[in-house]
Order: C-alpha cells, then structure tokens, then sequence
C-alpha cells in the first residue's frame, strides 16, 4: 500500500484539508452501495472468521459506511474513534481485548455494548497515500491478534478497496468533460476563487479547525409553573477579532459551501457532551431535554441514527435527554428518507420537533406522516397575537391542532407578559422566549438550573437572567 508523503513543517490543519480535499474528490462519500465493496466487506469477515466488518470513509466529522458485513452500521461519529488511533498509527491498529486495553477503552463503548472484544483495522488510503478510510473487523471473542502474514493480508483487502475507488475515479476522468486524469485535488482545483462578502469558506474552515463555534441555550419553561423543562441548543461563533456573531451571518454560507455539515456534526456532539456535564453536577438535571436544530444535509443522511445512537452511547446519556429540530423545507426534499430516519429516530426515543410550523406549504399532511410529538409556534404568529382576532385564533387553531393529535406544543419568540397571559389562558403548555431568557452560554444556563426546582421568577425577568 502507498504511504503518505512525510510533510516536515506542515501544520496539521494543511494536511487535514488536504486528506479531506482527496476524500471529497472521490466523490465517495453518501453513494449506492455498490456490490464490489459489499463483496470486500464478506470476504474479510470470512478470511478472519469476525463477526462484523466496516469499510468506512471518513469526513470531518463522522466514519460514514460504504459497505458493512454482519451489523448494519451506516454512520459512527468520527469524534474519538478508532478511526483517529489508525490515522495517528499511519498503519493498522490490532486490540487483541478491548476490555484490557486502558487507551481504548473510551473509543469502544459502543462495540462493548453489542458484545464485540477483538478489534483491528487498517488503513485505506488514496493512491497519494493519504487515509481516506479505514477497513475493520470485531470479533465477540478476544484472540491473540495478527501475524505480519495476517496484516498483510488485512492491508492487501484495504487496498482492494482503495483499487476500486481509483477506478472508479479513471472512469468518471474519461468521462466529464474537462477532468483531469489522475488529478487527486479535482474538486478545489475546478472551484472558482470566491468573491463577495465576509464570511468566506476558508473563514469557516478556519473557525471549524480553531473551534471557535460554541453553542448557547435558551431555556423552554413550562408557562403555568415557570419550571426549566429544556433547551434550545443554538450556535455562535466566537470570533477572536469580530466577536460573538450571530449564526444568521454565517449559517447561509456554511450551507452554500457544504461546512453546515459538520458544523451541525459537532454541534450534536456538543450538545451530548454538555447534557453529561448537568446530568453529572446534578443527577435531577437528567430531566432536562436539550434540543439540537438539523440542517437538511444532516436529514438527508439515511445513516443519522446510528450517528445519533453512538453519541448517547459515548456521552452516557439517555434517549430522552436529547430533542431533535427540524424545518419543514428540510423535509419536502426526500420525503421517503425523511420517514424512514425520523421512524429511526423515534424508535431510539428521541424526541422530535417540527420546527417554525405553519410557514411551510404543506403542514398538515406532513404532520400526519411523521412521527412528530413536538409542534413549535413560529415566532411569527406569536408575535403578531396581540395585534387582533385573525393572528390571535391562528396561534389558537395551532394549539387545538397539535392537542388533538397528543403532540405537546411549544411556543417560540414570547416576549411580553401580555402574550405570555394569552398562551396561558388558550393552554399552550410550553414556551420559550426573550421574557423568560435570552440564549444564554453554557455557564449561565448552570447558573439557571441552581434556581429552587428551576424555577424562573415571575416574567418581568430578562434583567435579572441576561
């Protein structure tokens, strides 16, 4: 197999956007699967007698699986994952027994849950040499590892994986107009110079690699006790120059450019993470559910549960600690893979939301079509109930609407005592908004949460919690 170019004096973010621009010059990634590597995948279960084996291909953010043998596994967050040891090993990885193995331990979690113990793999690399992937085999028995023959008969399998992916790119050379053969750089190389205003891609690269994105909460109260019951995850980007930006300056071009992605990535990640934090500092906060927002690239990702699955795994926390969000425009375009990964996403218990309703075209048949069991109020109509009888009865029809299908409601963007009292009195349940608190960062939140059973004072209040 080729080895990767040793970069002297090359930061480690260069050689990332490097493996990455050779991975997504590929054209790999989300594809059919294709008989060639599910025929790879059983020929190396069979070869070493395991139970499951994975050919993944690996973005920023998740191990996306081209072909999997024995355990359907389409997606596994790439966060602290074999995937890293391999890449940091430039080679194969072999844990004879994970349980014995002190480093390994926290990136097995969800192979321990399903029994396996043996684990290996190796990597798959692009014919520059650079990872675009990793080959893996578990067993549900330890054994005593490989031989040089037996590694390099693993290898020589990833690099029948890495010789049908080469293929496959010389036959997509010969036929679009304008490719060059064997270019391995063919997506930056045809991209144009971007022009136009702040931010550009390489801003938001930069932010991703720098983590400068956080996240901040808004809590969700319940209106007729005033009681903390969740959280609305949103991001922010902590810019070291410009300050706390709004996400309205940068989400648009993150989905032009594809980084939404992995930025929605890492903040699902995030989110597990600071659910473990509350749950740890105080064991009633396990009552809390905090609620991420997907991008439409995030649901159009037929592997999302599993991703979602293995993140409580690793994080510890239970289905009904996280909420998912979602807009109707995210749904409209695959309506077969909405259902089948919002059904998915259900039957882990997660709870899901639709998100701004009413401002799409078709609501009322795609509430009856999916698993919904949250409908949020846009903020729109909320805002507009005090301004007569027509906006106030459409926020009351909406209500009625989500009681009778048993979905709870919550209403969004609540920020007088006046509507506050309306909500109130037609029996919307749940709201969040500027009257109660204001996205706050994770360290005001925990503040919040010391409150006597998280419970906010009488409304007047965004002074007293901003």
């Amino acid at each position: 197999m080729p080895r990767a170019v040793v970069e002297t004096g090359q930061p480690e973010q260069q050689r990332e956007a490097a493996r990455l621009a050779a991975l997504f010059s590929s054209e790999i990634l989300d594809t059919a699967s294709e008989p060639s590597y599910d025929a790879l995948t059983r020929l190396t279960a069979e070869y070493f007698q395991a139970d499951i084996a994975l050919l993944g291909f690996v973005d920023e953010t998740r191990i996306w699986m081209k072909s999997y043998w024995g355990r359907a596994v389409r997606e596994l967050p790439r966060g602290n994952s074999i995937f890293e040891m391999v890449l940091a090993q430039d080679g194969p990885v072999v844990i004879p027994d994970i349980s014995l193995e002190h480093q390994f331990k926290g990136r097995a979690t969800l192979l321990r849950q399903i029994g396996m113990t043996f684990f290996a793999g190796v990597p798959v690399r692009s014919a520059s040499g650079r990872i675009l992937g990793v080959l893996s085999i578990s067993c549900r028995k330890p054994r005593p590892g490989m031989d040089a023959d037996e590694i390099g008969m693993f290898e020589s399998l990833a690099g029948m994986a890495a010789s049908q992916l080469e293929l496959h790119m010389l036959r997509k050379s010969f036929t679009t107009p304008g490719a060059k053969l064997g270019s391995r750089n063919s997506q930056v190389e045809r991209t144009p110079p971007e022009t136009g205003a702040w931010p550009q891609t390489r801003d938001l690269r930069r932010a991703l690699d720098q983590h400068e994105f956080v996240l901040y909460y808004q809590p969700e109260v319940d209106l007729f006790s005033r009681k903390i019951v969740g959280l609305e995850a949103l991001i922010r980007w902590q810019h070291p120059e410009r300050g706390l930006i709004s996400p309205l300056d940068f989400i648009p071009k993150a989905e032009e450019n594809g980084l939404i992605l992995p930025m929605g990535d890492w903040g699902l990640a995030e989110a597990c993470r600071q659910i473990q934090t509350w749950s740890k500092e105080d064991p009633r906060h396990g009552s809390l559910r905090v609620c991420v927002n997907l991008s439409a690239r995030q649901f159009s990702r037929e592997g999302l549960a599993d991703h979602v699955e293995s993140l409580l795994v690793q994080w510890g926390i239970s289905s009904r600690q996280l909420g998912l969000e979602m807009t109707e425009s995210s749904l409209i375009t695959n309506m077969d893979t909405a259902l089948e990964v919002l059904s998915s996403l259900r039957r882990l218990g997660i709870s899901l939301s639709m998100d701004d309703f009413g401002t799409g075209y078709s609501s009322l048949s795609n509430l009856h079509s999916f698993p919904f069991d949250v409908l949020k109020v846009d903020r729109s109509f909320v805002g507009r109930m005090t301004e007569g009888e027509q906006p106030l009865q459409i926020v009351r029809t909406i209500v009625e609407l989500a009681r009778v299908l048993g979905m709870n409601v919550v209403a969004e963007g609540i920020e007088t005592t006046e509507q506050y009292d309306l909500l109130r009195r037609m029996g919307c349940r749940y709201g969040q908004g500027y009257l109660f608190a204001p996205p706050l960062s994770a360290e005001a939140v925990t503040r919040l949460l010391r409150l006597p059973g998280r419970i906010l004072p009488h409304p007047e209040l965004s002074e007293a919690v901003a």
